[in-house]
């Protein structure tokens, strides 16, 4: 499977299946997505503001429930195989994406994987083993989470950074060699990590460097 980053900005996401998977998935999505989720019965979990539809479908009235949602992507979250694979194939004969939560391993196409993330937005790392070791994927993301704090402002500060060197007709190598600097600046990234410096700090820093030297490397 190769990696993609999907914007779910306005779209819809159909959930079936209202218990803790079904909350985890609706709480991932609601970050972007419209979420609904379809359950005769949902945990006392959190759903982060998603939709819940008390109903009980059956196999033949999946296709009912997607023609009316138009979905980006349905999830297949329940307890039942029976209606997991209707969602499945409702969905794959609408060209729409579907994650199986009750499956692991090879994947049909059409059926994508939530991987575990680590998020400093900007800024998103995610790790997957194909479905084949979660408890491998969430180890991963908790040791990441340390490498990953800060990132976020790094990414801001280089792409104000950018900007304003092209604003400044500053040469593209020139442009990369210094911004290059900066995301492997341990001082930049313990600045920013600390709150002892801002994103747009480090920008005057850059550019205070730039003027004096005339753009000189020492």
């Amino acid at each position: 499977m190769i990696p993609l980053l999907h914007d779910f900005t306005d779209a819809t996401v159909l959930v079936f299946g209202g218990g803790p998977v079904g909350a985890r998935k609706a709480r991932r999505f609601a970050r972007e997505a419209r979420v609904l989720v379809v359950s005769p019965a949902f945990a006392d979990r959190d759903f982060d503001g998603a939709e819940l539809i008390r109903a009980a479908p059956e196999p033949d009235d999946v296709a009912g429930w997607l023609e009316r949602a138009t979905p980006a992507l349905v999830v297949a979250a329940t307890d039942d195989a029976a209606l997991n694979e209707a969602v499945a194939e409702a969905a794959r004969d609408r060209g729409i994406l579907v994650n199986r939560a009750d499956r692991s391993g090879e994947r049909e196409p059409g059926s994508v994987v939530v991987p575990a993330t680590v998020r400093d937005e900007p800024v998103v790392v995610a790790v997957a083993t194909g479905g084949t070791a979660p408890a491998l994927s969430k180890y991963l993301r908790r040791e990441l989470e340390e490498t990953v704090d800060g990132a976020g402002e790094v990414a801001r500060a280089c792409g104000a950074l950018r900007e304003e060197l092209k604003s400044r007709d500053v040469p593209a190598d020139r442009r990369r060699e210094l911004v290059t600097d900066v995301v492997n600046s341990p001082d930049v990234w313990t600045a920013l990590r600390t709150g002892a410096s801002n994103y747009s700090q480090v920008i005057e820093d850059v550019l205070g460097e730039e003027l004096a030297t005339g753009g000189d490397r020492p």
